[in-house]
Parts: C-alpha cells; sequence; structure tokens
C-alpha cells in the first residue's frame, strides 16, 4: 500500500522524466534532476573562471612622463601570475562536475561523422580569418559599438613566456589549457547550448525533444547566446555557431557537434601556440 501511495502522489513531471528514454540506465541523481547533466559542468566552468585575472592594463605614463605602473582590472584582486594555478583548479572542478553526471552522457550513443571533422576544419579557418581581418570592428566602429570588442578581451596567456622560470610547469600548464580548451569546454558548452538550452526553447520537457529538433526561435537562441559569450568576436561566433547548428540538424547527433568543437579549438590552439598569437585564447 505505501508503495502505491508514494506512486500516486509522485508528481506528473517526474514522472515523465523516470520513464522517459532519458531514465534508462542512469543514475538516480542523473534520472531525477536530467538538468545537472547540461548545466552543473558548464556553471562550474563559468562561477570559477571568473576569478581568472585578465591582464593589467598598461597606463602610458604619468603627468612627470614616468612609466605608469599598469592597472589590473580584475575582479578578485588576483594578480595576472594566478592565472595558470586558476585556470587549472577550474578545469579539475569541471572534470569533478562532468564525472558525477556522466550517465547521462551515455543517453547519446557516442559517434562520429567524417562531416564533423570537416566542419571543424573549416570552422578554424574561418575563426582565424574573421578574427585576423577585424571584421568585427571595422563593423561595429561606424555604429559606435567598438567598446562592446573589450568586453571580450582573452586572457593572451602565454605559459612560456609567464611561467619561463619553472618550464617543467609551464609545459604542464600548456598541456591542461589544451585539455580544457580541446576537450572540456566542446563537451560542456555543446551539451548546454544544444543539449539544453536550444531544446528547452522547443517545449518546457526539453528531455523528450529529439536532439537535432529545430526551430526559428532554437536557431536565434543557438546563435545569439554564444554570441554573447564571446563580445570580442561577435562576427566570427555567429558564423562558427551557425555553421555548427546546421551540423545539428544535419547529423541529429550531439557528439558530432562536440567533435566539430574540439577539431576547431584544437587546431585553434595549435596555430595560437605555433604563430604566437596569444591573443586568441
Amino acid at each position: 500500500m505505501a508503495d502505491d501511495s508514494s506512486r500516486t502522489n509522485e508528481s506528473p513531471a517526474n514522472n515523465d522524466i523516470r520513464h522517459s528514454p532519458f531514465a534508462i540506465g542512469h543514475s538516480p541523481l542523473v534520472t531525477n534532476y536530467p538538468w545537472l547533466t547540461f548545466l552543473l559542468p558548464f556553471i562550474v566552468y563559468l562561477v570559477v573562471g571568473s576569478f581568472e585575472p585578465s591582464p593589467p592594463k598598461q597606463v602610458a605614463q604619468l603627468p612627470d612622463g614616468t612609466p605608469a605602473t599598469p592597472i589590473s582590472n580584475n575582479w578578485f584582486g588576483l594578480e595576472y601570475r594566478h592565472y595558470a594555478v586558476v585556470y587549472t583548479t577550474k578545469v579539475t572542478l569541471t572534470i569533478a562536475a562532468m564525472i558525477l553526471v556522466a550517465p547521462g552522457y551515455r543517453q547519446f550513443p557516442f559517434r562520429v561523422s567524417l562531416l564533423a571533422i570537416l566542419v571543424g576544419v573549416l570552422g578554424v579557418a574561418l575563426w582565424i580569418g574573421i578574427c585576423k581581418l577585424g571584421l568585427e570592428r571595422k563593423l561595429l566602429a561606424p555604429l559606435g559599438l567598438e567598446k562592446l570588442l573589450g568586453l571580450g578581451e582573452r586572457p593572451a596567456y602565454n605559459p612560456l613566456a609567464e611561467l619561463a622560470a619553472t618550464p617543467a610547469w609551464a609545459y604542464t600548464f600548456l598541456a591542461i589549457r589544451f585539455l580544457g580548451l580541446a576537450v572540456i569546454v566542446p563537451i560542456i558548452e555543446e551539451f548546454f547550448l544544444r543539449g539544453f538550452l536550444m531544446r528547452v526553447v522547443v517545449s518546457e520537457k526539453w528531455w523528450t525533444v529529439p536532439f537535432g529538433t529545430l526551430t526559428a526561435a532554437a536557431a536565434i537562441i543557438g546563435t545569439a547566446v554564444p554570441m554573447l559569450m564571446h563580445p570580442g568576436e561577435l562576427l566570427a561566433a555567429f558564423v562558427w555557431f551557425s555553421l555548427v547548428t546546421w551540423l545539428m540538424w544535419r547529423t541529429r547527433n550531439i557528439w558530432d557537434c562536440v567533435a566539430a568543437h574540439a577539431v576547431t579549438n584544437l587546431l585553434l590552439g595549435i596555430y595560437v601556440v605555433t604563430q604566437h598569437q596569444w591573443q586568441l585564447w
């Protein structure tokens, strides 16, 4: 009787979740709170990332003509030299969150198509090309919106220079930076953006929406949100995320989106390091 009563009092929403394909083979935590898989790692990444110190702003000179001390615009008083420790902490905690919700990733059969790899390669060429041409600045300057680009200033941290006194740590952190860039970010961003956000736009019962379902509102959100996340590269973000939205619609496979993202980020990282274009990460 007790068991029957508990089922009778169960909310319709929880009942729908527990009897959906999402619940099959997953942990109770992920089954009862399906949003954790898509949101928790992303939130951890953003929250810890908010502690990352940005490069200090250089003031040209004091009134008497002497060089001024660079001004740090960090929120939490951390110096630029702390960047590697904060970033490593961010990656570590994000991985811990991903492990916690890992059963939820298994709802999507893992497969990657050649098309995803090609999109990733095309994507990095477009991203670098648009950034190198400075198209965002050329488009925004006439509108008086050039200051928006400053909001997306990247850390531009060069571990080979900043950590030159400790080469072992410099190369270790470089590996950690690539881990975050080419593995962690593609998974957490694609699961948040396409696995959750674009589906919740389609239906409040988003976990029942087949992956790859695309509406006008979902397409707009899938481009607008990444543009807000990359204010310094608005046009590049518009082109790249639109391309991956097309890939999502074409293959209906979230791991293709992750793979394309990973390929773009990996090649971008290689470009940054080999060409010393640190401002791009």
